[in-house]
């Protein structure tokens, strides 16, 4: 038989024919490597086992029973059968009820011992499980403590996931050569990566985990640093487009308002960065990063690079993350560009063929000064003329192979990047080592405060008719739910949120996680005269597009949605935003969330739905409350929760390094100091080796070019 290696096809597994590797695929899976990096999304903690008598109704917990009867099966109707026996400890007896499950006859045996897992109701003194999960209890054999929970798709199950990764890990993990030096794994006390591996699928203990978590989210943060490093070191040579001392006040006297200080710096600081060379007359390529809070006035700052750029010669281009943000951009800026004589062209996907032949050869001939789109501006068909300036809006959506694939049209090009996460000082100047930061930290005058409340489930009835209020007085209304549907988290998992301190079940049932699908039919019934939509981020970008454009043009009311709206366009008539779960999500991320109205004249609200009763999540939601500062809020985010808020929430990662790097396991970093360490060693190892070529960076070396090989040309 065929050995095992990292490099072979899951599909060489036992029970992975062609439809299960096809299903994998949809999970990332390809390789034996592929499947041991596909790590648990959470953990059931089946460990902490009760007696009956110490459960709560409602709750979900385990317990071990002895079963007392046999199980009976009655067909109820056609196609539903219930299957029934009873089970007991030393405190109690449960009845156990499975449906449309005959097989269990032969698994439950009377006088066997089984440990059960899930949710137990209690009606007067009678104890019920239904549909648990259960695992034998066989002498000798200790069972694990933490259930592993994995991320799936349709046909493939967590269990079937756990089976494979098993015997993947026992036949290949000899393999798994470490790419952390011993000294910096000694000095962070850090396990060996076949020890992390191992437990992060398969946890001997809380303890065990937290060391493998600890160990894995150093890696990411490690390799992602020796990437940023590298890419920093590839900004001295001197080979950037030369600008011309410019004017601006053709551009700014169009403008009905003044920049703020902050903007005036912003553009200083690209000024700085283009026009003024050294003694040779060059400059380095500009890449510098737009961090402002939402509402705080970025695009004009691109705006005036963009000018900058076209009146030295060059054209631009700016690549937004949406096709109905990119339309937004265009209708803004060419309507101001056009007073001025500057033609501007719009690229994106719905683009007709003939449409886009014409575009490309007016970016080839040079004739379009500045091009606004998509992705589709990285098409190969799409050659520019004289490509000075490339911008990208909303950056953690474009990793870094993309702002290089769209930078390498013109060697000589400057980039600028907007981000509207405002990230911590200290974290910023670690996180963005290849990139410079202006901070925009003053808002324009007359925005206006988004007024912020907290309740609970009982206000319910009271803020569905707040909702209806705001619509019959003209406004719209956002909702934003966790969860796509039922059962996406719906379950009491162990879903580890630090590294340090692995306390049980994150959420109890006092806090049901809201879906936007049956949000969104419960609040037809609720408001049937309200025009009532919903958008996540599984469905395909013309179907989010459309929808996003319906609630933008005023034919939708209420937009119920997951945080993909996060990132959206500019819908002034919005006036109040409800986050369902509101302890689930970041201070960063809420803030994000609210910056979505208020945009326009009516007055806006926030109001954060939440009946998580923790000191630290009432702590957390008061700061939401009482501040309005971006930059004040990932500041006190930061010491609150620690870094990984900013990797990722609830799903979607601030710093998703799309195409070219993703964090899997920095999301639960909540060790400012382990990711300091880890930046700090990258940026040591690069400056001591910037080829990775000695002998103890082997190992690191080929881990780098398999993870961020597009960012690494200068050691490929």
């Amino acid at each position: 038989m065929k050995r095992l290696t990292l490099q072979s096809s899951v599909a060489e597994l036992a029970g992975v024919g062609a439809t299960r590797e096809k299903q994998l695929l949809k999970l990332g899976v390809n390789t034996i490597y592929d499947l041991i990096y596909l790590f648990p999304r959470a953990y059931e903690k089946r460990g902490n086992v009760k007696l009956l008598s110490e459960v709560s109704h409602g709750t979900v917990a385990s317990t071990i029973l002895t079963v007392a009867t046999a199980v009976k099966t009655a067909s109820l109707r056609k196609g539903l059968n219930v299957s029934k026996f009873f089970a007991f400890d030393e405190s109690g007896k449960c009845e156990v009820t499975f449906f449309n499950a005959p097989y269990v006859k032969d698994v439950f045996k009377v006088g066997a011992e089984f440990r059960f897992y899930g949710k137990i109701e209690i009606a007067r003194t009678k104890y019920q499980y239904t549909n648990p999960k259960f695992e034998p209890v066989i002498p000798g054999v200790d069972l694990a403590p933490l259930t592993p929970i994995y991320p799936l798709t349709e046909g493939i199950s967590s269990k079937f996931i756990d089976k494979i990764t098993k015997i993947a890990i026992d036949e290949t993990l000899y393999e798994v050569k470490d790419p952390l030096p011993d000294d910096i794994r000694i000095k962070y006390s850090l396990p060996v990566l076949s020890y992390a591996l191992r437990n992060v699928h398969f946890p001997e203990s809380e303890e065990a985990l937290a060391k493998s978590l600890a160990r894995l989210a150093f890696d990411e943060l490690f390799i992602f640093g020796i990437g940023i490093s590298l890419t920093a070191k590839q900004k001295t040579s001197y080979n950037g487009a030369v600008f011309a001392k410019t004017d601006f006040k053709p551009l700014t006297s169009l403008l009905d308002y003044e920049l703020t200080g902050a903007q005036k710096n912003a553009v200083n600081d690209i000024y700085k960065d283009t026009v003024f060379t050294n003694p040779e007359g060059k400059v380095k390529p500009m890449a510098r990063i737009l961090v402002g809070d939402v509402g705080s006035g970025k695009t004009i700052c691109a705006v005036s690079a963009i000018y900058l750029a076209v009146k030295s010669g060059y054209q631009a281009a700016l690549m937004a993350p949406t096709e109905i943000l990119a339309r937004q951009h265009f209708k803004d800026v060419s309507e101001l560009f056009s007073r001025l004589g500057i033609t501007v062209e719009l690229l994106v996907g719905a683009t007709t063929k003939k449409e886009k032949q014409r575009i490309y050869e007016s970016i080839k001939n040079g004739s379009a000064s500045l091009v606004i789109g998509t992705h589709a501006l990285l098409s190969d068909y799409v050659e520019f003329n004289n490509l000075g300036l490339v911008i990208t809006d909303e950056q953690h959506r474009f990793g870094v192979k993309q702002r290089a694939i769209l930078k390498d049209k013109s060697k000589s090009a400057h980039l600028l990047v907007m981000s509207a996460t405002p990230i911590p000082r200290t974290l910023a100047l670690t996180m963005y080592g290849d990139l410079d930061v202006s901070r925009i930290n003053e808002m324009p005058k007359g925005r206006q405060r988004v007024d912020t409340f907290v309740v609970d489930e009982t206000y319910r009835a009271r803020l569905n008719s707040f909702i209806e209020k705001q619509v019959i007085n003209g406004g719209q209304c956002y909702v934003v739910c966790p969860a796509i549907e039922q059962g996406d988290d719906g379950e009491e998992l162990y879903s580890p949120a630090s590294l340090s301190e692995l306390e049980g079940s994150s959420y109890k049932n006092v806090a049901p996680i809201k879906n936007t699908l049956e949000y969104t039919e419960n609040l037809r019934q609720s408001l049937p005269n309200l025009r009532i939509a919903y958008l996540h981020g599984k469905m395909k970008s013309s179907e989010k597009d459309a929808i996003m454009r319906d609630f933008a043009d005023g034919n939708t009311d209420v937009l119920v949605s997951t945080t993909v709206i996060e990132v959206g366009v500019n819908v002034p008539n919005a006036s109040l935003i409800v986050v369902e779960n509101a302890d689930r999500f970041g201070l960063a991320q809420l803030h994000q969330l609210r910056g979505r109205v208020g945009r326009g004249k009516r007055k806006s609200y926030c109001v954060l739905v939440s009946d998580l009763n923790t000191e630290k999540s009432r702590e957390r939601l008061e700061i939401m409350r009482t501040t309005y500062d971006g930059f004040e809020i990932a500041e006190k985010d930061l010491i609150l929760r620690g870094p990984g808020d900013f990797f990722a929430s609830s799903g979607e990662s601030v710093l998703r390094q799309s195409g070219g790097f993703e964090f899997k396991l920095a999301k639960l970093c909540d060790d400012t100091s382990l990711l300091e360490a880890a930046f700090a060693t990258a940026k040591a190892i690069v400056h001591d080796d910037p080829g990775l070529i000695k002998p103890e960076n082997e190992e690191l070396r080929k881990a780098v070019l398999q993870k961020i090989s597009p960012i690494t040309s200068t050691i490929s």
